[in-house]
């Protein structure tokens, strides 16, 4: 009896870890940080040729006192500065999708943990992506090597999804590199 009790014991001791471990690399969301339950719906827009991208500077998108200057998530849901549709030519890609889908998971259930890179290429998991070359200023207070992130779809843009930082409530463009 006791050699079963102590074989008892010594499995679910190996097992333990297996139920601690996320799938893929995801973990839960740190406490008391929102993460949108979804990604923004398409603009509302009329179709009309590519807008070529202008030379001016970035929006201001402190759309409430205490808001950050990029774009970010209310946790109403709405999406500021998602709002350009698809004919801003700052996101147009002359070949979307060449590095294939990202297939990780989206949303909030997929939470990722930034393992290093830079807006140039950065990575999680086996996973590359770049920022968008116009959201790059988006994201300097990112950490790179620590931060965690959610991939959200773009119904906007061809070839780009959204990447939330948790920590800040901001999201850039970005590609999928493989």
């Amino acid at each position: 009896m006791k050699k079963l009790i102590g074989a008892f014991v010594l499995s679910w001791l190996f097992a333990i870890p297996g139920f601690a471990q996320q799938r893929g690399g995801e973990h839960p969301a740190p406490s008391g940080r929102f993460i949108p339950e979804h990604g923004p719906a398409p603009a509302a827009h009329q179709e009309h040729p590519m807008q070529q991208p202008k030379a001016e500077e970035h929006p201001d998108f402190r759309d409430q006192q205490g808001h950050p200057n990029a774009p970010h998530v209310h946790p109403d849901g709405k999406w500021v500065g998602h709002d350009t549709g698809p004919s801003d030519a700052h996101y147009h890609l002359d070949h979307p999708w060449e590095h294939g889908h990202f297939s990780g998971g989206f949303g909030r259930d997929h939470v990722w943990h930034l393992q290093g890179g830079g807006p140039g290429r950065f990575w999680f998991n086996g996973f590359y992506f770049s920022v968008a070359p116009w959201d790059a200023a988006f994201c300097d207070g990112w950490l790179w090597d620590s931060d965690d992130i959610v991939i959200y779809e773009d119904p906007d843009h061809v070839g780009w999804y959204l990447a939330y930082n948790v920590r800040l409530g901001t999201y850039v463009h970005v590609m999928y590199l493989g």
